[in-house]
């Protein structure tokens, strides 16, 4: 049996864990380096590049730096889960706003000793990094528009990271990237939808708040819309080998997105629109595997 201490501690351990979403963070650790093997590095040994002690730093650099924009984000908006997750906000609670922050100071000096490690460049560009979601978490947050593209693009940005390590400027690679953003900026939106009261209690200028739920069900069937654009060029125009599986998958459980998205008025319906698309993009990223099944037996 666990002492009480014993359970305190891992009380403590779990309600970190929860706020920096440590299930996110392993999510694009793998989505990172998956990129990396079958996209970005597709022409070099498998070995070179999983004991890359660069990547691997890098890939660190970036966990770390979600980690901490994790906390910052959940420091500034600690009333408004009050009302949108309760039963989170109490888990995440029992770690105190002082040492979160330490924690997050922590974290961010991590994240630039890991990076200064690679190159001096990387260091300017996790420090910009760090900064861009510091003021969107304290400012660019609250702005219409501006704060779901803002999101939509730090969402993406440890892909970056990868994609200027290795330099690949190939075409398949920005249409990806067109998908995902597209993808993160539906996410964005319907967490709007699903955020609604407590947006609204804290002054936030949202898009549902602003224009309505029936407009930003019109923009969200737009965004699924404009999704076949880049979904058709990566079936059309270039070799994804298994993962066209993967996207005509999308385009079933799009279809069944938008059916149930003008039939939603709760909070219940949102979150599962939310979780639809949470499912598309987890899947998404180890669907990677899929462009080439037969890579990894090649290169060993």
């Amino acid at each position: 049996m666990l002492s009480r201490k014993q359970k305190h501690i891992l009380l403590k351990f779990f309600s970190m864990f929860s706020v920096v979403r440590g299930y996110n963070i392993l999510v694009v650790v793998i989505a990172q380096y998956l990129t990396a093997i079958f996209i970005l590095a597709h022409d070099m040994a498998l070995k070179d590049v999983v004991f890359d002690i660069n990547l691997f730093m890098l890939v660190l650099a970036s966990s770390a730096t979600i980690a901490g924009g994790y906390i910052i984000n959940n420091f500034y908006d600690s009333e408004k889960d009050l009302i949108n997750r309760p039963i989170k906000s109490k888990l995440d609670k029992l770690v105190s706003q002082n040492t979160k922050l330490s924690f997050y100071f922590v974290l961010n000096f991590a994240a630039v000793v890991m990076a200064s490690y690679v190159s001096f460049r990387a260091v300017i560009f996790f420090s910009a990094y760090i900064f861009g979601i510091w003021f969107y978490s304290h400012k660019l947050k609250k702005i219409l528009f501006i704060g779901n593209l803002v999101s939509a693009i730090l969402t993406l940005t440890p892909f970056f990271a990868i994609f200027m390590y290795y330099k690949n400027f190939e075409h398949v690679i920005f249409v990806h990237a067109i998908f995902l953003f597209l993808m993160m900026s539906m996410r964005e939106l319907t967490k709007d939808l699903e955020n609604i009261k407590g947006d609204l209690a804290q002054n936030y200028k949202t898009i549902p708040i602003v224009y309505g739920e029936k407009a930003s069900k019109g923009m969200l069937t737009i965004l699924a819309v404009l999704t076949g654009v880049p979904i058709s060029l990566l079936l059309s125009r270039f070799d994804i080998g298994y993962m066209y599986l993967y996207f005509y998958l999308c385009v079933v459980l799009l279809l069944v997105f938008m059916v149930i998205l003008w039939k939603s008025n709760t909070k219940t319906h949102y979150l599962i629109l939310h979780n639809i698309l949470k499912f598309i993009i987890v899947v998404g990223a180890f669907s990677i595997v899929l462009i080439k099944v037969s890579v990894v037996l090649n290169r060993i």
